[in-house]
C-alpha cells in the first residue's frame, strides 16, 4: 500500500445519532485499501459518542471541545488526522462500497487537483440531483452560487448529462476530497463563517494558489441533506447571505470588490422585500441582520493569515459570465445546460 494514497474520511457529527446509525455501516463498507475512518464528534449532548464506541469499534472517534460548526469544527479536528487526503463527510450521507476509488485515481492524475466532488444525488429520491453539490459547484459574476444539476431550488434528473469530468469552482462540503497538504496551505476553513459558504470560500482560495477543482462523476453519494439546518430555517438564509458577502470581501479582486457589493446590496434588499411580501418576515430580519454582522466583521477583518495572489474572478474556471438569478427568473432558464443559451 506504501504507493497507495492513505484517505482518512471524516464525519463531523453534531447530536446525529440516528443519521451515524443509518449511515455509518454504508461508509464501513468502504473498499478502498489505504483507509481509516474517523467521526469527530463536535460537542454533541445525545449519545451519539457512546453509539460509535460500542457498534463500530474500528471507527476513531476524535472529541472536539466545543461545537464551533462545520467550518471551526473540522479545523480542530482535522489536527488530529494524518493522511494525505482527507475526505470530509456529512453524517447524512450514504455511499456506495467503490466510491472512493475513482476520486482518488482522478486526482492522482493531476497533482494540480487540490479538492474533489463526487456527484450527489438525493437520498430519498435517489435518479434526481442533490441540492448540495448535484454535479459540481460553479458561481456567476456576482457571487451568486449554484451547480451543475441544480439551479437555486430547481434540481434536475440524473440522465448521464454531466457524466463527464470537469473543473469546477467550488466542491460541495457533503462530500468534501481535498489533499491535506493544500487544506493547510491556504489555511483551512475560514471559522468566521460557522457553516454555509465555507467550502466555496475554501475553493476559491485554492484556486487563488493556483490549484484546480474537479468533479468525479464516476463516484456516486447519495445525501439527505438539511440534516442540520433545513431548508427554509432563517438562520440558514442568515448565514447564507451574511457568508457569501465576507466571502466576496476576501476573495475578489480589489477592482472588482467594490462594483460587485454594491450591484448585491440592491438585489439583496430586493431579496429582502420579496421575503416580506411573501409573508417571511423573520427571512427579511435575517438579511438585515447578515448585512448588519458582515459590516461588523469588516470593521476587524485584517486580511488574511496566508497571503494568495489577487485574481480576477472571470479569469477561473467554473465561473458563469453572467447574472444567474436574472436568467433564471426573467429568462426562465432553469437548469444548467440552458443557462447559457441566448
Amino acid at each position: 500500500m506504501s504507493g497507495i494514497p492513505s484517505v482518512a474520511v471524516v464525519i463531523l457529527n453534531w447530536n446525529g445519532r440516528k443519521f451515524l446509525e443509518d449511515f455509518l455501516p454504508s461508509v464501513c463498507r468502504s473498499t478502498y485499501e489505504n483507509l481509516e475512518l474517523y467521526v469527530a464528534d463536535n460537542a454533541s449532548t445525545d449519545d451519539s459518542v457512546k453509539f460509535v464506541r460500542e457498534h463500530f469499534p474500528a471507527v476513531k472517534i476524535i472529541q472536539n471541545s466545543t461545537n464551533n460548526g462545520f467550518a471551526g469544527g473540522y479545523n480542530e479536528a482535522l489536527q488530529h488526522v494524518h493522511a494525505d487526503i482527507y475526505v470530509l463527510l456529512n453524517q447524512d450521507v450514504e455511499v456506495e462500497p467503490g466510491w472512493i476509488e475513482p476520486v482518488v485515481a482522478l486526482m492522482r492524475r493531476d497533482h494540480h487537483i487540490a479538492a474533489c466532488q463526487p456527484k450527489l444525488r438525493a437520498y430519498y429520491n435517489k435518479p434526481e440531483f442533490e441540492y448540495a453539490g448535484a454535479a459540481g459547484g460553479w458561481m456567476d459574476i456576482l457571487g451568486y452560487t449554484f451547480c451543475r444539476g441544480r439551479i437555486l431550488y430547481t434540481t434536475e434528473t440524473d440522465e448521464g448529462q454531466y457524466d463527464d469530468e470537469q473543473d469546477i469552482f467550488w466542491a460541495t462540503g457533503a462530500a468534501l476530497f481535498i489533499r491535506s497538504s493544500c487544506y493547510h496551505e491556504v489555511g483551512g476553513f475560514d471559522a468566521d463563517f460557522f457553516a454555509h459558504m465555507e467550502e466555496v470560500d475554501l475553493c476559491w482560495r485554492l484556486k487563488r494558489a493556483g490549484y484546480r477543482i474537479c468533479y468525479c462523476p464516476q463516484s456516486i453519494v447519495y445525501h439527505v441533506g438539511g440534516g442540520s439546518l433545513p431548508q427554509g430555517n432563517p438562520r440558514k438564509v442568515y448565514l447564507n447571505f451574511r457568508n457569501n458577502l465576507m466571502m466576496l470581501w476576501k476573495n475578489l479582486h480589489p477592482h472588482d470588490r467594490w462594483i460587485v457589493l454594491f450591484q448585491r446590496f440592491f438585489l439583496d434588499v430586493l431579496a429582502a422585500v420579496k421575503s416580506l411580501v411573501a409573508g417571511k418576515p423573520k427571512d427579511m430580519t435575517a438579511i438585515y441582520r447578515a448585512y448588519v454582522d458582515y459590516l461588523r466583521w469588516r470593521r476587524k477583518y485584517t486580511g488574511e493569515k496566508h497571503p494568495l495572489p489577487q485574481k480576477k474572478l472571470l479569469g477561473m474556471t467554473g465561473v458563469f459570465h453572467g447574472i444567474m438569478i436574472w436568467r433564471y427568473y426573467f429568462l426562465n432558464r432553469k437548469t444548467f445546460r440552458t443557462l447559457e443559451k441566448e
